[in-house]
């Protein structure tokens, strides 16, 4: 029997190492459906519950495998819907391919039904964006797609019209106007000139006080990174997609930056003369130092992403390792090095103490969400790795969970579009079905489409080894984030019209799908629910009533910029007490805390 284009496409994706596809189906791709089941489902199809699930599951498996993900959809709506998914992969720069349906060609251009300019819809997102028309356009135009992502760490997308999935396959010939093709894409690194390299140290070497800011591109760098604190005595600040790039158990390690971040980073900033950023796009100039404070390096791989946030004295076009590698023998010992790096870490444990006593101490209506992310930190699997929704949650993800051993974690960085944290969470799981997952999750995000993706979770349960999936959902009943930035940046009281959420309990749904599930209603009973649902023996929620008007304060809040939040909350704002009282105690911990700090947790 002769091989179709669309026995073809799988046949290649097979060539290519995908062993996984997220996707669900439709008509515009009944024939790549059809393949599948001669190909006795390989790479596995994996049956998300909604086309943009599909993609973000492509993402988050790519972010946390290193590799690219797959995912596909029918044509129309299906392709409408994966566009959320591969804008998040765009924006935080992750490998993703998308194989797309389309109409037959003898309709196109009919207004037929379910017709859409696929490469309209998708100019803007993909790197790579093509059509096969004819079935000899294969496989050059999938391995183009492969190797685009690869290279440029963005999606690519390729459109396959039903019609020609049905085609019998015919590979390029050795003929005029044919394209051929092969396989693999070799592993390479760039490093700047010995010119760049010259004037970067010279930099480095005039400054006392370094502080370096890594992103997720510094990723790889951990060994290098470490010999440049040594030598430089510099202070680590983390942007929050860089977050496992280095373990918090470091002294040097001052944790996020931003307004998710923490007050010893804000210090490095504000005390540094010399700032040099690997791998990050940190957007927030604000939280840099001041423009004339520091002279500035930048180190990062893509050149279309250098030279911005920060007028840099000198921008170094390479990989970070390789480059940091290149750079430190040129690179002086600083004396006050040690120095320095007890200083900071005498900082980083008083803030660690100021975290914990605002978990513990500031009493909440019933449970402080804060307390419920620095309960689960210690409980954590050394090898746990983690996704996180965009809402209140990330900042108590960003502020109390601490990476050490081979933990990773991810968040819609850029994008911050909700609801991505449970596909995320599925796709790590086919990444790497032999560790365990915890999502972090608002009810808001839940509701949108995570309830959902949980029925994907209990139907793949028996294909992961280490059975560990957990879901932990903040449930406030307010779409948190929203209702904070309303009241902080706008001065505008809570509209709860919009902010309000019905209290939907996710545990009571998690468990009508046989998952174990718990909802917890007092404090003293977070870390019991945290236990049982990372020991249960498959997907597990728990779920946690929590009060949304504990309020994320930044950092670098001073009482003039709490006393403007409490003025606008004094217009109307349904829960200006609560807010009021527990943001003043909150704020309270930062002066409270004191004597000699103790390490956080005994590693």
């Amino acid at each position: 029997m002769s091989q179709k284009v669309a026995d073809h496409i799988l046949s290649r994706l097979r060539e290519w190492g995908v062993d996984v596809v997220f996707g669900y189906p439709g008509d515009g791709i009944n024939g790549l459906l059809a393949a599948w089941g001669r190909a006795d489902d390989q790479p596995a199809f994996v049956q998300a519950r909604h086309e943009e699930m599909a993609a973000f599951q492509a993402v988050g498996y790519a972010k946390f495998s290193g590799r690219v993900g797959v995912c596909t959809a029918t044509s129309g709506p299906g392709g409408i819907h994966l566009l959320n998914g591969l804008y998040d992969a765009k924006l935080d720069h992750v490998p993703v391919v998308a194989l797309v349906g389309q109409t037959d060609r003898s309709a196109m251009g009919g207004s037929y039904q379910q017709e859409v300019d696929l490469h309209s819809l998708f100019k803007d997102v993909a790197c790579y964006l093509e059509t096969v028309n004819v079935p000899e356009q294969l496989p050059n135009v999938l391995d183009r797609a492969m190797r685009t992502a690869l290279s440029r760490r963005a999606p690519a997308v390729v459109i396959v019209p039903a019609d020609v999935q049905a085609l019998d396959y015919t590979p390029p010939g050795h003929a005029f106007k044919m394209v051929p093709s092969s396989l693999g894409l070799q592993g390479w690194s760039t490093v700047p000139d010995a010119d760049a390299l010259r004037r970067a140290a010279e930099v480095i070497n005039a400054g006392n006080k370094v502080a370096l800011l890594v992103g997720q591109g510094a990723a790889g760098a951990r060994a290098e990174i470490e010999e440049f604190a040594r030598l430089t005595g510099a202070g680590v600040a983390k942007a929050l997609l860089g977050k496992d790039v280095l373990p918090d158990t470091l002294p040097y390690v001052t944790g996020g930056i931003g307004l998710l971040g923490t007050r010893p980073s804000q210090d490095l900033m504000d005390d540094c003369d010399t700032l040099v950023a690997v791998g990050s796009s940190f957007p927030y100039s604000q939280f840099l130092p001041e423009y004339g404070q520091a002279r500035g390096v930048q180190i990062d791989v893509d050149p279309n992403m250098i030279g911005m946030r920060y007028p840099f004295d000198v921008n170094l076009v390479g990989d970070a390792a390789a480059t940091l590698r290149a750079l430190l023998p040129l690179l002086e010992a600083k004396e006050n090095a040690a120095e320095r790096h007890e200083q900071i870490e005498k900082s980083v444990l008083r803030w660690w103490e100021v975290l914990a006593r605002q978990a513990e101490l500031v009493e909440a209506d019933p449970i402080n969400p804060q307390l419920v992310a620095h309960t689960l930190d210690p409980l954590l699997p050394d090898d746990t790795l983690l996704t996180v929704d965009s809402a209140s949650v990330t900042n108590w993800y960003a502020r109390h969970i601490t990476m050490r051993g081979t933990m990773r974690g991810s968040v819609s960085g850029t994008l911050a579009t909700m609801g991505c944290a449970v596909p995320y969470a599925v796709g790590a799981k086919f990444a790497h079905p032999d560790r365990p997952v915890v999502a972090l999750v608002g009810d808001g995000a839940m509701q949108m489409n995570g309830m959902n993706e949980l029925i994907t979770a209990a139907r793949y349960r028996d294909r992961w080894s280490d059975p560990r999936l957990v879901v932990g959902v903040w449930n406030n009943r307010d779409l948190n984030q929203v209702t904070w930035e309303m009241r902080s940046m706008s001065g505008a009281p809570q509209f709860q019209p919009s902010q309000v959420l019905p209290d939907v309990s996710t545990a009571a749904f998690a468990r009508t799908l046989g998952l174990h599930a718990v909802r917890v209603e007092k404090p003293e009973d977070v870390e019991g629910a945290w236990r049982e649902a990372l020991a249960a023996d498959g997907p597990a929620v728990v779920e946690f009533l929590t009060d949304g008007s504990v309020p994320p304060i930044p950092p670098s809040a001073t009482w003039d910029q709490m006393e403007s939040t409490a003025k606008a909350l004094l217009k109307g704002d349904p829960e200006r007490g609560h807010v009021i009282s527990r943001g003043i105690k909150a704020k309270l911990q930062e002066f409270l805390a004191g004597g000699d700090p103790q390490p956080r947790h005994d590693r």
